[in-house]
């Protein structure tokens, strides 16, 4: 039972979103830390990770889905805003924290009703 739970698609999925939305909150809060940094590149996690992840699930399931991580990668898409080529523009990115945080509460709340669904099954009464 444990086994299936935790090597279940929908739980790898979830595990390996939380990872890359931690990541993302580390890379954000740099960037904001380093908006009036003069020549500071944005970063963000690759933004083929969704893809990468998508692939290893279908290919080979939980298994595969374990293999891939998320990276931080200079954003490259990203245009200078300022004369010192810092390209970081602190309202996307409050907004990007907002949405990020939002993504990390509603992983939260999957991987919590898994566990809860365990509990109840071992326990036998929802608590």
């Amino acid at each position: 039972m444990i086994d299936a739970l935790f090597s279940s698609p929908n739980y790898q999925l979830a595990r390996q979103m939380m990872d890359a939305t931690v990541l993302r909150h580390q890379a954000l809060a740099a960037n904001i830390a380093n908006a009036e940094t003069p020549g500071y590149k944005r970063v963000d996690i690759a933004p083929d990770f969704s893809a990468q992840l998508q692939t290893a699930i279908e290919r080979g399931g939980a298994t595969e889905a374990a293999k891939v991580h998320a990276q931080l990668v200079e954003d490259t898409m990203a245009k200078a805003v300022r004369p010192d080529g810092n390209n970081v523009e602190m309202e996307k990115e409050l907004l990007a924290l907002g949405k990020n945080s939002t993504e990390f509460n509603f992983l939260t709340q999957v991987i919590s009703n898994d566990i809860r669904s365990l509990r109840m099954a071992i326990v036998g009464k929802n608590s």
